[in-house]
């Protein structure tokens, strides 16, 4: 088990009452658990934040071990066509990251060098960008979500089978929402499991992965809420998509206080997505129709400054049971977790 640094264990001992002059970024940045880079939303991980993002994506792996998921791991970006496929930039463009290299000649060379040397003189907050127009567009992107990447790789496959299929994906993601809020990161990791199949399997998928996400929360002593949501749709027209989606409840989050001052921070998301990704890369189930997608996301930094935030910085000195799940044997309190909910469900059901 890794020990405190010394940073972290001095604030940690503060007095209670200096916490409201600091805000949580500050008291994470202070202890050394996130590394300040200079650019909002952008941050370094301690060994220690590591150690439990790690331990988290451990007790999810025995959440979903009866799954049969195929595991799937793609770097942070992908293919700008399938990208542009995924109607992303219709909804979310101004989330979008783009990925641009330098592709010109000597001489284009000599100019960006020119520019970039201007650039320097001036501050950090004052440079010019000019020499970013010797860059041009690559063929990939950064990942906006997890899940995205897997939707050509099955369709490429083929017809799913009668069962459908289940993938369990892990990525860092990318959207350019720069915030002082340490729960509103640019670069960030998202873990889903990802179902394929017809409509009734996914809704059934995503209403398992509530009570799942929901118990996973419990275990760790976290407040929780679960309630219905849209995504941040773009432009005038994004309310109406937002209102049909929340409409047609495709969309809940898992909700925990973390530092956001106007409410609750979405740590876990349990999404329907109806036949969007089938129709777009033509995913067909076993008796050619078009196949329903759904996914559950866990936020891991989301998570993992929800643990700091309520148990406080100095993880030896959290709950006993959180230390046990996290450090101990995971595999049987999530199983004794899961039976529990089993056994609670066919209660209600008598």
């Amino acid at each position: 088990m890794n020990t405190m640094t010394d940073a972290a264990a001095l604030a940690a001992a503060a007095p209670a009452e200096l916490a409201p002059s600091l805000t949580l970024r500050d008291e994470l940045i202070a202890a050394g658990l996130l590394i300040d880079t200079g650019e909002n939303g952008l941050y370094g991980r301690s060994q220690i934040f590591e150690d439990v993002v790690d331990r988290l994506n451990v007790a999810i792996t025995h959440l979903g071990a009866d799954q049969d998921a195929e595991v799937l791991r793609f770097p942070p970006a992908m293919r700008r066509t399938d990208f542009e496929d995924s109607e992303y930039l219709k909804s979310f463009p101004n989330l979008a990251g783009t990925i641009h290299s330098f592709c010109g000649n000597d001489m284009g060379h000599q100019r960006l060098l020119r520019a970039l040397d201007d650039a320097m003189t001036a501050g950090d907050d004052e440079r010019s960008d000019e020499w970013m127009a010797q860059q041009k567009p690559t063929r990939v992107v950064l990942t906006p979500a997890a899940c995205y990447p897997i939707y050509p790789v099955m369709a490429r496959r083929g017809p799913l089978p009668a069962g459908g299929r289940t993938i369990d994906v892990l990525s860092y993601c990318f959207r350019h929402e720069p915030s002082l809020d340490p729960g509103r990161m640019q670069m960030f990791r998202q873990r889903e499991y990802v179902r394929l199949g017809s409509p009734d399997q996914v809704m059934a998928f995503r209403q398992m992965w509530i009570e799942r996400g929901s118990l996973l929360i419990d275990l760790l002593q976290l407040p929780v809420e679960v309630d219905l949501a849209n995504d941040p749709f773009f432009g005038r027209g994004g309310k109406i998509v937002a209102d049909s989606q929340r409409a047609q409840a495709l969309k809940f989050e898992l909700l925990i206080p973390i530092a956001d001052p106007r409410g609750k921070t979405a740590c876990l998301s349990f999404n329907y997505h109806m036949d969007h990704f089938g129709a777009i890369w033509k995913i067909a189930c076993d008796d050619s129709t078009v196949a329903h997608t759904g996914c559950v996301g866990f936020g891991m930094e989301r998570i993992t400054l929800a643990l700091f935030r309520h148990h406080g910085l100095d993880v030896n000195a959290w709950p006993d049971d959180v230390r046990a799940l996290l450090w101990g044997d995971t595999e049987a309190r999530v199983a004794h977790g899961l039976d529990e909910t089993k056994a609670q469900r066919a209660g209600e059901h008598v």
